[in-house]
């Protein structure tokens, strides 16, 4: 099907281009994609590619505003003559391979070799495992070929209205997050001359973002052009002025005093750190009486500022009741805040990261009520709400808009914008000495604006993805594990006192064996046994036997936690195909499988399938625990386990086990010769 990263369709190959004019190509000529409305709807297509499209979508995309009534008989049309066009000689209402009629919507099937843009997701996933494999020379190699894919402003050719939407939009923040971590990339190992023209094409197409300017200036310093880094921050300082009325922020001033420092030179390596440059801070308590200020209860401020969207009276979480374990990673924690406290070079961003139910919250809670008294001005505090069950990630903007009232800015004072926002984020906490929680983020680029600049401040964040993006930025990871069996055991009898489970150690250690060790399934047990003191501890363990391959007994009662909810909050942000292969992974029986034998139940090329398990690994569905060989935690396999049952016919699980016996038999074959 693939010849030299072309698609070939019967004799034809055929390419998609949308990261610049709008394009397709059969072999050596490029089609005529018709009406300007038929060539934005390609064009979503295209970005969507490999997804269903509803139909409300792409009535919404197309007419913005005031949709004609025969607005789905027009896109039927335009799907009908897209058809033809993609597949010449289709006899009419055929429907075709190529689009295709998806629950209710419309499906471009395409791969990454086929769309300039997947090609470029691709690539930027390469670059990020690199970045977290400590491969920096080989992630900038990624980064730059994934940059090279880009020839413009995102499908220019398709009418200015369509293309100002929110779905093309979003392409174009992913071109500029990925020239953010090139850059960084590139100062690391001393490659800035390579990021160059992508650095200038991004500052083009965001020119109010400051961290892309910064990054230029020092780019263009290191690349030997001192005097254009200088004009470049005059030009940028000027705008900023200008336009917002504000100075530069932290960020940038720091890369300014960098260049004029001269500590910039080329062909050397230039992390992107610096002192940043103190700013005035504004005076005034915030006037909102819901927002509660700093409490001075001794010679430090221990209470919290709350910054919670819809409530903000709430502060700092109290610590959690029963704390067992994690001896080893709290003092860990405990340890790098004391090193990053005494040291202006230190990182002072902490990550972290770990499945679903793993305890991230709870550790990171935990260890900022052990710390709040190092900082005498006190801290913040931000769900933001990255894996909520019903509810959307919390925007940038909106966790500013709070951080910044909570910090006593008025509310007239805060400016419109995501930059300008972050700006005076940053300026208002210089010379500050803060602890910054970060609570449940989606990504890094929900959380890169809440990072404060000052050095005598302290951020922690948690999530369930791997954020390769923030430690390529200098964070401390810190990936979670299960607990030991001790220490499993330990959180159980905190939970439901130690005199029963003595009563019953047998129980009490089959109960820690079928709760696979997680601290959510535990405490959802343990709050079961609790409630129930006339219920032996043995019956407990008997209901778990029982249901062994269900997550039925793990469901919260009340409202409360429940494993399978905090698993499909992971799951439903999965791309197609990834969410496909995690469902099968439940099909394979054993501990664990190489990458050739995912490959072969997913019927997918290895290489594809490796990306695939590493995004997987990145979101903590699977496990690496080993190099090239993945497992799943055991309520982990059985909600795939349910999924799969769900959305896969059986014909489709037959055909997974019989690709897998395949591979299985082809290599014992192989091993017997």
């Amino acid at each position: 099907m693939l010849e030299n990263g072309w698609a070939r369709v019967g004799a034809q190959v055929t390419r998609f281009e949308v990261l610049g004019p709008l394009r397709v190509c059969r072999d050596d000529e490029e089609l005529a994609l018709g009406f300007p409305q038929q060539r934005a709807l390609l064009a979503l297509l295209v970005v969507r590619a490999g997804r269903s499209v509803p139909v409300g979508e792409i009535v919404d995309v197309l007419w913005a505003e005031r949709p004609p009534a025969s607005a789905m008989n027009v896109v039927r049309r335009y799907v009908g003559a897209l058809r033809r066009l993609l597949e010449p000689g289709l006899p009419p209402r055929a429907p075709g391979r190529r689009l295709l009629r998806r629950a209710g919507g419309f499906l471009l099937e395409a791969d990454e070799d086929e769309v300039d843009l997947l090609r470029f997701r691709e690539l930027t996933r390469r670059g990020k495992r690199a970045v977290a494999t400590g491969r920096p020379e080989v992630a900038l190699g990624h980064f730059a070929a994934a940059l090279g894919e880009w020839r413009g402003p995102v499908a220019t050719g398709i009418p200015s209205s369509v293309r100002e939407h929110a779905v093309f939009a979003a392409v174009e923040r992913e071109l500029v997050r990925t020239t953010v971590m090139a850059a960084d990339t590139a100062l690391l190992c001393g490659g800035a001359e390579r990021i160059l023209p992508r650095l200038r094409q991004a500052v083009g197409l965001d020119p109010m973002n400051e961290s892309l300017h910064a990054r230029l200036v020092m780019a263009l310093a290191a690349s030997g052009l001192q005097a254009e880094a200088m004009a470049a921050y005059e030009d940028v300082r000027r705008l900023l002025a200008e336009e917002l009325g504000v100075p530069p922020g932290a960020e940038l001033s720091a890369a300014h005093t960098r260049v004029l420092r001269q500590e910039l030179r080329p062909g050397g390596p230039a992390a992107v750190q610096g002192t940043p440059v103190p700013v005035p801070v504004p005076s005034g308590r915030a006037t909102d009486p819901r927002v509660t200020g700093p409490r001075v209860t001794g010679p430090h401020v221990t209470t919290f500022w709350v910054t919670d969207p819809d409530d903000r009276s709430i502060r700092l979480p109290p610590g959690p009741r029963v704390f067992s374990g994690r001896r080893a990673e709290l003092a860990g924690l405990l340890e790098l805040t004391a090193t990053a406290s005494g040291s202006a070079g230190a990182s002072s961003t902490f990550l972290i990261s770990g499945m679903a139910g793993i305890g991230k919250t709870t550790l990171a809670v935990h260890w900022a009520h052990e710390v709040a008294d190092r900082f005498p001005d006190g801290g913040l505090y931000v769900g933001l709400r990255g894996f909520a069950p019903s509810r959307a990630p919390l925007e940038p903007a909106e966790a500013l808009r709070c951080m910044l009232a909570a910090l006593g800015v008025p509310a007239r004072r805060l400016p419109s914008g995501l930059d300008a926002l972050a700006g005076l984020y940053r300026s208002v906490l210089s010379g500050r000495r803060l602890l910054v929680l970060l609570d449940d983020a989606f990504g890094t680029e929900q959380v890169r604006p809440l990072l404060p600049a000052s050095s005598g401040c302290l951020t922690v964040v948690t999530s369930r993805n791997g954020l390769p993006g923030l430690i390529a930025s200098g964070a401390h990871p810190l990936r979670l594990g299960l607990p030991s069996t001790a220490d499993a055991r330990a959180v159980l009898a905190a939970r439901t006192g130690h005199e029963r489970l003595a009563a019953d150690p047998g129980a009490a250690d089959e109960i820690v064996a079928r709760c696979g060790r997680l601290p959510l399934a535990l405490a959802i047990v343990a709050a079961r046994v609790t409630s129930h003191p006339d219920v032996p501890l043995a019956a407990v363990a008997a209901e778990l036997r029982d249901s062994r391959g269900s997550l039925d007994a793990f469901a919260g009662a009340g409202g409360a936690a429940d494993a399978r909810t905090a698993f499909t909050c992971s799951y439903r942000w999965l791309p197609p195909g990834s969410a496909r292969l995690f469902r099968l992974l439940s099909l394979h029986s054993g501990p664990d499988l190489p990458v050739a034998a995912a490959a072969a139940l997913a019927g997918l090329p290895a290489r594809r399938a490796r990306l695939i398990l590493d995004e997987l690994a990145d979101a903590h569905l699977v496990t690496e625990h080993a190099p090239g060989r993945y497992a799943q935690h055991d309520l982990l396999r059985a909600f795939a386990a349910e999924l799969t049952a769900g959305h896969d016919s059986p014909a489709e699980r037959e055909a997974a086990r019989q690709r897998l016996r395949d591979h299985v038999d082809s290599v014992d074959r192989g091993s017997d010769r």
